[in-house]
């Protein structure tokens, strides 16, 4: 009988730190789903969402988004914020244009002076001060590691060419 509760005790402790190590180490999350997690991207996952590019931000990837956050959104008048959502064209263009093809992390992007956006225009990469800019939107957060890629944080939105 003790060499059952032995047993079943040192089952019981096997599979409680095979779970606890199973949840310590768990996969990253990719792009979109870490965007939501940080709270700080609303604006920026409800324009991927109707621009139809969740399915292609939780792909393999890897890519490289250099995410506005919800205030660098709160610097574009509503109205035109509106208008853009509502052009789902206009809209991709320039979500992707915040798109690079892989993972660039930042001790990478410092050595750059621009990236060729999955949009196919470029962005233009200048540190001044210590401070990264990214067609003048300061990159105000860095590496933050997902399952398919690296996002890094932008102060404002940036616009490509018409």
């Amino acid at each position: 009988m003790k060499l059952t509760h032995v047993i079943s005790g040192t089952l019981l402790v096997g599979s409680l730190l095979i779970s606890a190590h199973a949840h310590n180490h768990k996969a990253k999350a990719d792009i979109v789903d870490t965007a939501v997690a940080a709270g700080s991207f609303t604006t920026l996952v409800t324009a991927v969402q109707a621009a139809d590019l969740v399915d292609t931000l939780k792909s393999a990837g890897p890519f490289t988004v250099f995410a506005p956050n919800d205030a660098a959104f709160a610097k574009i008048p509503a109205a035109d914020l509106n208008a853009l959502v509502a052009d789902k064209a206009a809209l991709t263009n320039v979500l992707t244009y915040h798109v690079v093809a892989g993972k660039v992390m930042a001790a990478d992007v410092v050595k750059l002076t621009s990236a060729t956006t999955v949009q196919g225009q470029d962005l233009a990469i200048e540190v001044k001060d210590g401070k990264v800019f990214v067609n003048g939107a300061e990159v105000i957060a860095t590496d933050i590691e997902t399952s398919n890629g690296v996002i890094h944080v932008l102060d404002t939105v940036v616009l490509p060419k018409s």
